[in-house]
């Protein structure tokens, strides 16, 4: 049996495509970087925000700490100031 011989056309050997494939290619690649750009930026404000999340905690501990000291508790209720004991050092309480 012999080997069929394939013709395969060739397309002319261009230097420059077409200006619509370049403004697409353009439009894409441009778009791309703004979307890598914006991620970028928005990462970077994620990480300030959970440094910042860290700074409240923390202040939040300190203030728990600074309350338990002169209230006996940090369990407050947010928005008269009430202390909200627990049950039994109420009953104690009225004991006395």
């Amino acid at each position: 049996m012999a080997k069929k011989e394939k013709i395969i056309e060739l397309k002319q050997r261009v230097e420059k495509i077409s200006d619509e494939h370049l403004r697409q290619l353009q439009d894409v690649v441009n778009r791309l970087n703004q979307t890598q750009f914006t991620v970028g930026r928005l990462d970077f404000q994620k990480h300030q925000l959970l440094h910042d999340i860290a700074i409240i905690q923390n202040k939040i501990s300190i203030l728990q700490d600074t309350l338990t000291k002169e209230y006996g508790s940090y369990d407050v209720n947010m928005e008269d100031g009430t202390i909200n004991w627990p049950k039994e050092k109420e009953e104690s309480k009225d004991e006395k």
